[in-house]
């Protein structure tokens, strides 16, 4: 892997040796005990052999597919409605100061 792209044939079988299992932990920064190496080892090639199955499979007229049901944003419209007492949101804090609620600081000066 290293950056470069592994030419394969649809269908062909692939693998990820422990060098390439190392290198994708480095990049997203996990650190993986030896054992834990080994099995995503067997668990990431058999996930892109699965990958590989499904690239021999013939695509050709079907259309890209984001979605695959007939579901649009449902949105409602934007109304005014009632909503709790700010006395009755205040009653549970800690802290109030001024009919807000405050909070201790989180960023140091």
């Amino acid at each position: 892997m290293n950056g470069v792209r592994v030419p394969h044939r649809k269908g062909q079988k692939m693998s990820l040796s422990r060098a390439d299992v190392v290198r994708v932990a480095d990049l997203a920064r996990l650190r993986l005990s030896d054992s834990e190496i080994d099995a995503m080892q067997t668990q990431l090639s058999r996930i892109l052999e699965h990958v590989s199955a499904l690239q021999a499979v013939d695509v050709t007229g079907v259309e890209p597919t984001a979605q695959v049901t007939d579901l649009v944003n449902a949105l409602r419209e934007d109304a005014n409605r009632a909503s709790l007492a700010r006395e009755a949101v205040l009653a549970n804090s800690a802290l109030t100061d001024q009919g807000m609620f405050r909070v201790k600081a989180v960023f140091e000066e």
